[in-house]
């Protein structure tokens, strides 16, 4: 199985710390984040790995190359300057990524077990994403859990799922979010969900990072 890095964010919130710099490569516990993430997929058994690229995407390309030294295969999609947002630039990467894959958000800090992902047995056209409980910047959440009706508790989406190829058959390609495809697609049953009760960090804003490095320091 293949995983898919979103890496392509211009991390307006995080300036000035992204001003020369794309997110996913700001430190956290001394590595940049995006390794972090590379370290848990091939701790999964996933060595196959595509990263799209927009905002100073070639840093990120200049540091872990063809992903060899890292132990796995690196593949790029390139984007357009500004990005092609979330289910724009998985569409986009389409051709790389096989007919199931893992995709993570790059701007985030996690311990979650991709392994569990790898056993799921998706139907064609079918999504599951993790959420978490809701952190103090989303206190609304995005999405109830699947088997339960719309108006239920929301919680946040953790940025990481599980989806099939098809899952995006007859979208066009350009800048497209992620958040009303898979609120549609949840209405249609065709996204399962589950919760995790584990480390989860939105890396949005400098005092965020800030506030995460000093709690893996203590």
């Amino acid at each position: 199985m293949k995983a898919m890095i979103l890496a392509a964010g211009r991390g307006q919130r995080m300036m000035p710390l992204t001003q020369n710099m794309p997110k996913p490569m700001l430190k956290v516990a001394e590595k940049p984040l995006i390794e972090h993430h590379i370290n848990n997929l091939k701790a999964a058994g996933i060595t196959d790995i595509v990263i799209n690229l927009a905002w100073q995407g070639d840093k990120i390309k200049d540091y872990f190359k063809d992903g060899s030294q890292f132990g796995v295969n690196i593949l790029y999609s390139q984007e357009v300057e500004g990005g092609l947002e979330t289910a724009g630039g998985i569409i986009e990467a389409l051709p790389l990524l096989g007919d199931s894959f893992i995709v993570i958000n790059g701007d985030v800090y996690t311990d979650y077990d991709v392994s569990a992902l790898m056993q799921l047995h998706l139907q064609p056209g079918e999504a599951h994403i993790v959420l978490i409980e809701n952190p103090p910047h989303n206190p609304d959440g995005d999405f109830a859990l699947s088997h339960l009706s719309a108006e239920s508790q929301k919680y946040t989406f953790s940025g990481i799922g599980r989806y099939q190829a098809d899952f995006f058959k007859g979208l066009t390609q350009g800048i497209r979010p992620l958040g009303p495809i898979l609120r549609e697609k949840l209405n249609e049953h065709l996204v399962s969900t589950e919760l995790y009760i584990g480390q989860w960090d939105d890396i949005g804003t400098p005092e965020r990072l800030n506030q995460l490095n000093t709690r893996l320091e203590a």
